[in-house]
């Protein structure tokens, strides 16, 4: 493998490939899991918000 300045080795195809490969997946496990958990979030944020915020109900005797 062939070195160059700073001490650095030129990545191979087969490394390329493969890191190439780990940021897909990586970029997969965004969608699948960061994604939904951050809207779940969201929507548990809007109906607290929501609920301290409404008017208190008066009851009428």
């Amino acid at each position: 493998m062939r070195q160059l300045k700073g001490g650095k080795q030129k990545e191979s195809s087969k490394e390329k490939k493969q890191r190439k490969k780990e940021q897909a997946e990586i970029q997969k496990q965004v969608k699948t899991i960061v994604v939904p958990a951050l809207c779940v979030m969201f929507v548990f944020i809007v109906v607290y918000v929501y609920l301290k915020t409404r008017p208190a109900s008066y009851a009428m005797d």
